[in-house]
């Protein structure tokens, strides 16, 4: 086995977050799905794909290396919201969590001068960074329209804008 058993299970627990990221993030799509907001809704479709595709990785890794992978069991996502922005303040929220997470993750391999386990890390850290700044952006574009003009995230969304 190429991986601690702490590493193996922080990991597992990684592969847990970016299922519940993925599941979050269908019933974000679903919600502005339900408003019309088909740019919208694609977008955190997508997202809810990237999210399952990370945490494969983190399974395939495991694997390689011989670690245990032990997916746990993930909480129910939030469904209900009450506006746009309150759903993407969420999104953002859940990304600038998932960073910490994965600096931590970073952190614990650096301790352990697992240095297979930092290379496969630093494209998480750089993943991040593209994360948490799209939905930053979402979110000021967001607040910056309001509630009665999200036809105009549709727009931008439409151009390329995210």
């Amino acid at each position: 086995m190429l991986i601690s058993a702490e590493l193996n299970k922080a990991f597992n627990e990684q592969i847990g977050r970016e299922l519940l990221a993925s599941h979050q993030y269908i019933n974000i799509a679903s919600y502005f799905d339900g408003r019309a907001l088909k740019k919208l809704a694609a977008m955190f479709f997508k997202q809810s794909e990237e999210e399952r595709e990370h945490a494969m990785k983190f399974v395939q890794y495991l694997n390689d290396v011989g670690g245990k992978v032990e997916v746990p069991a993930v909480g129910a996502p939030k469904s209900d919201f009450q506006s746009a922005e309150e759903a993407v303040r969420l999104a953002l929220q859940w990304e600038l969590d998932v960073t910490k997470h994965i600096n931590d993750l970073m952190t614990m391999a650096n301790e352990q001068k697992d240095y297979a386990a930092r290379e496969f890390l630093d494209w998480f850290v750089k993943e991040q960074i593209e994360e948490v700044s799209t939905m930053q952006d979402l979110l000021q574009i967001v607040q910056q329209v309001g509630e009665h003009y999200l036809i105009m995230v549709e727009a931008y969304l439409s151009h390329g804008g995210e």
